[in-house]
């Protein structure tokens, strides 16, 4: 082998050398776990290039400073086509892993929960405090409400389905409000459609207003029925439904945990020991276990119910047998006081 032979071949054995060196490199970048101590959300803002990820990423301390994150992407190309938005990067994560989130635009999801039985009021004040939630409304009035999703303000307590509701960062607290509403008008329209026959509600929303009665006159769902056909009951023979939920609704903000004999004799539109039949609309947002019993409550005779002082409530068909009840009940919250 002439000398210029044996110069050629050690030329291509240290670029050949330095090649595989490289590339070891790079594969051990890529299988490199995340510096991360807790899960982290991390947003890539969107026009980011290589250049603003790998510095982002970097001076987040998620990765681990490298002169071969560049090679990497060149490498690998499926990974350089990471999109913006906001991620959920979890603990021992791989740098490639990582890049394959970016590259699949699946972002993080956040949840906000809407239990049954609560206000629209309380579903306002869970929106503002909802991270990476875009609050859009310039104030928690209803009117302002009403107009950002087109409504009539009287379409909005009880319009909105109860649950859990997931949603990326940047969503808007109008367009999660959105999606509860057309839930809730599917439901009741599929409610309302199966009712029992020959029950006292004029229109579908007269069934939601009783439903949200129901939801906050039990937490037992074998109850809820039962509950429901009191109600009915009320409403056939044209009794006062004097339901103390209702009054407190119609109290507002001034109600204060104590419901009084004023309280109760002082007429507001919802309050049920003043005014005959039911209030002018919803009190609360209703589960559907409570619109399925409000559309078919029970068959029976009883006209009252207090609760039992353990958990649930005790039914009666005439005034004597309830005040009973009701001493039985004062009588075990006394001795539950005592202990």
């Amino acid at each position: 082998m002439t000398r210029m032979k044996k110069i050629l071949a050690g030329v291509v054995i240290v670029a050949g050398l330095t090649a595989a060196f490289g590339y070891w490199q790079i594969e051990r970048l890529a299988d490199t776990p995340l510096t991360l101590q807790q899960e982290t959300i991390y947003t890539l803002p969107a026009g980011s290039g290589r250049v603003v990820l790998e510095a982002q990423l970097e001076s987040q301390k998620i990765i681990p400073q490298s002169i071969w994150f560049g090679p990497l992407l060149k490498l690998e190309p499926e990974l350089a086509r990471f999109k913006a938005g906001t991620y959920r990067l979890e603990t021992g994560m791989t740098v490639r892993q990582l890049l394959q989130l970016l590259a699949s635009g699946k972002e993080a999801q956040f949840p906000v929960r809407f239990i049954e039985g609560s206000r629209l009021t309380e579903w306002l004040a869970e929106l503002r405090k909802a991270p990476y939630l875009k609050n859009t409304l310039s104030d928690d009035q209803f009117a302002t409400v009403a107009a950002a999703l087109k409504l009539d303000v009287s379409q909005l307590e009880g319009g909105f389905y109860p649950d859990t509701y997931l949603y990326t960062a940047n969503t808007s607290d109008v367009a999660l409000l959105e999606r509860a509403h057309a839930r809730m008008n599917k439901l009741v329209d599929e409610i309302w459609q199966g009712r029992m026959e020959n029950l006292p509600y004029k229109k579908a929303q007269d069934m939601v207003t009783m439903a949200s009665i129901i939801e906050k006159e039990t937490g037992v769902s074998e109850e809820r029925a039962r509950v429901a056909s009191v109600f009915i009951n009320r409403l056939r023979t044209g009794m006062k439904l004097q339901t103390d939920p209702t009054v407190i609704y119609g109290m507002g903000d001034s109600y204060t945990g104590t419901l009084t004999r004023k309280n109760l004799e002082t007429p507001t539109d919802y309050n049920t020991y003043t005014i005959s039949g039911l209030p002018p609309g919803p009190i609360a947002m209703p589960g559907r276990a409570s619109l399925e019993a409000a559309a078919h409550p029970e068959k029976t005779n009883y006209l009252y119910f207090v609760a039992d002082g353990k958990g649930g409530h005790t039914f009666t068909t005439n005034l004597a047998s309830h005040n009973k009840a009701v001493q039985v009940y004062r009588l075990a919250m006394k001795e539950k006081n005592e202990k």
